[in-house]
């Protein structure tokens, strides 16, 4: 969780003059942690603190107050959370947005600096590990956000497109989107997506950090193949092939008669998906996208309540 500068500067691009409303503070049962945000302009918004009334009640006053409010989950706002919250609204237009070039924390508050806060700064910097997002002593410190993960994939299809469609609002994630033509594509592509066009989606293998994660989407097997190929001699996180237990098993059998290990091949998780969500892109995609974000960081075996899904 942390300060998503990239979407408030589209959100300011596009609609000029922005309301960020962020939860400060928790006490006691809320729909959402501190950190989680919202952008509000006139006529829509982005992002949420935890719907519902106070969601609602937030967005409304959102472009004609600023600064921290408090507010109680009970009777007053029609919600059983039991708990309260603080609220802090910021409007930003481009003069503002420009005022965060550069900063990997964001501290703000009234007044000088408060002793906690700097040490809090000062901790943060010299140990290069981020703060968490917290109100200190009326001060509101959030880290920048910076996607953690970075994930491949290739394919735009109509699988590709469910899987981009589901993953794309994942802060953690940075997608880039291979296929072989610009047209393969839809004409709107969510934001933190980079699609990369090229004849020879193989070629771009070794441009991908040694950490990422893949899944192998495209509409030709032998394309797959050389994806598949080629990751395994430049090295992955983690990569999925969509297919049948047929096609990994020709698949396996051709990559070990190109030399690769048998235990490397099987870090390749195939087939990927919920079989019991059933075959339709978005049902793939939900399963594809549960198991993504189910798994921790490393080498870890294809989960074996994922089974077959695709062709």
């Amino acid at each position: 969780m942390g300060f998503d500068v990239e979407a408030l500067r589209a959100a300011v691009a596009a609609h000029g003059r922005v309301a960020r409303v962020v939860v400060a503070e928790v006490a006691g049962s809320a729909p959402r942690e501190v950190g989680a945000a919202m952008l509000v302009w006139p006529g829509g918004q982005s992002g949420t603190i935890g719907g519902g009334a106070l969601e609602l009640a937030a967005a409304e006053a959102a472009l004609t107050r600023e600064g921290l409010t408090r507010h109680p989950l009970g009777p007053a706002l029609g919600q059983c959370c039991g708990g309260a919250v603080t609220l802090l609204t910021e409007h930003f237009d481009a003069a503002a947005l420009a005022a965060l070039d550069g900063q990997e924390v964001v501290a703000r508050g009234p007044g000088a600096q408060p002793l906690a806060v700097a040490r809090l700064l000062d901790r943060a910097r010299g140990q290069g590990l981020p703060p968490e997002p917290q109100l200190v002593q009326g001060w509101m410190v959030e880290p920048v956000a910076r996607p953690a993960r970075s994930l491949w994939v290739w394919g735009a299809g109509h699988v590709g497109r469910a899987i981009v469609a589901t993953l794309a609002g994942v802060p953690e994630l940075a997608i880039t989107w291979v296929d072989t033509g610009p047209e393969r594509f839809p004409a709107e592509v969510s934001a933190g997506v980079t699609v990369v066009p090229a004849a020879e989606p193989a070629r771009l293998v070794r441009h991908a950090p040694r950490d990422a994660e893949h899944l192998i989407l495209t509409y030709s097997h032998e394309l797959d193949f050389a994806l598949c190929h080629g990751l395994l001699a430049h090295g992955f996180g983690f990569a999925g092939l969509i297919g049948s237990e047929t096609k990994w098993a020709r698949f396996r059998s051709r990559l070990l008669t190109l030399g690769h290990a048998d235990a490397q091949i099987m870090r390749i998780c195939c087939p990927i998906g919920q079989k019991s969500l059933g075959k339709h892109p978005q049902a793939i995609a939900i399963g594809v996208a549960a198991q993504l974000l189910g798994r921790q960081t490393g080498d870890r075996a294809c989960q074996t309540h994922f089974s077959a899904s695709g062709a």
